[in-house]
């Protein structure tokens, strides 16, 4: 009996899994506006109902590729090393992720990768939604940052804002390098660059908070 609840999760994110993976193949396939929820529900073979039992809205299906990266900013700052600044791991992380060419940055070539960041990058309800997605992650990442600080939650809340959203920006702008024809090779030492230029940025204006 023990067993039961943990092969009912296993389902559970098999059946969550297998939406996903089939409503992103379908949607780069045939593109995201031309293949419906009842579509997706089909190929998987379950009803629609069900299908919004794992995935509240369309654009979910397509997000939830990036959920592990959920709170990966303030996960960044809790497991800081000793003597390391908010801003420091932050900036350190991001030129760790571009090196691995993480597509969490934009700058990954693979065409799989790329055909699903140009899909995120040119859907406006792909976008909007991410907002929700960066709602989340600024809660996590200003929680972290008061308790790596002890800064108050108004301060904390608006450094994490500007920079979750300084990376996203970022990433968009990895991604219209590869866009505009330009190799990841070619383009990494531009998109090192441009994250110093953003963390020199918010160092000016949250260092004395966040940078020591």
């Amino acid at each position: 009996m023990s067993d039961e609840p943990g092969l009912r999760e296993r389902k559970k994110q098999r059946t969550r899994q297998a939406l996903s993976d089939t409503a992103v193949e379908l949607f780069l396939k045939r593109g995201f506006d031309q293949v419906s929820v009842a579509d997706v529900a089909a190929a998987v073979e379950v009803s629609k109902p069900t299908l919004f039992r794992y995935f509240p809205a369309k654009e979910d299906l397509v997000l939830h590729r990036i959920a592990d990266h959920q709170g990966e900013a303030a996960r960044v700052v809790s497991g800081r090393t000793a003597g390391q600044s908010p801003l420091g791991a932050l900036r350190a992380h991001f030129h760790e992720r571009l090196e691995a060419h993480d597509p969490i940055t934009g700058l990954n070539d693979n065409p799989t990768v790329r055909a699903f960041n140009d899909m995120v990058y040119t859907t406006p309800s792909l976008l909007a939604r991410l907002v929700r997605y960066s709602g989340r992650d600024e809660e996590l990442l200003a929680g972290a940052l008061v308790e790596a600080s002890g800064s108050d939650a108004l301060t904390a809340g608006l450094a994490a804002a500007q920079i979750i959203t300084v990376h996203q920006r970022l990433a968009r702008e990895n991604w219209r390098k590869l866009a505009d024809g330009r190799g990841v090779g070619e383009a990494l030492p531009e998109a090192h660059a441009d994250a110093d230029r953003a963390y020199d940025l918010l160092g000016a204006g949250l260092g004395a908070e966040f940078d020591r």
